[in-house]
């Protein structure tokens, strides 16, 4: 994998756990009904509606990051340079073989060569 794809998967896991994150600080439609019964912290921090906007906001941004590094890598797997044949046409060539010597079997007499073949030796019994 080289340099550049690396980078960007670890933008877009990045950005997938800001993205969890952000979206379990948020609170739902229906949380104002429990804030009326003592649970109202969430205007401690941000305010009364500023958390529900930077909150939002900043869920957009990393979202937008996260498609964009989605695309990224979409970009990079369809322009790798793909190699032609298999993986065992990829395998490095071996080297040649040494040339025989004077080790190697003699060669069979030419006379059992010349004899014709005897038809009884092959069928099976």
């Amino acid at each position: 994998m080289n340099t550049l794809s690396l980078v960007v998967v670890v933008v877009q896991v990045l950005a997938a756990l800001a993205i969890i994150g952000l979206v379990l600080l948020q609170h739902g439609k229906g949380a104002d009904m429990g804030a009326a019964f003592g649970s109202g912290a969430s205007g401690s921090l941000f305010g009364a509606t500023g958390s529900s906007n930077f909150l939002s906001k900043s869920t957009a941004v990393a979202a937008a990051i996260f498609f964009v590094a989605t695309l990224g890598l979409a970009f990079i797997g369809n322009h790798r340079v793909s190699q032609s044949g298999g993986v065992m046409d990829n395998l490095p060539v071996p080297a040649a073989a040494p040339a025989a010597t004077s080790q190697a079997a003699p060669a069979a007499p030419a006379a059992d060569a010349a004899k014709p073949a005897d038809a009884s030796n092959q069928i099976p019994k």
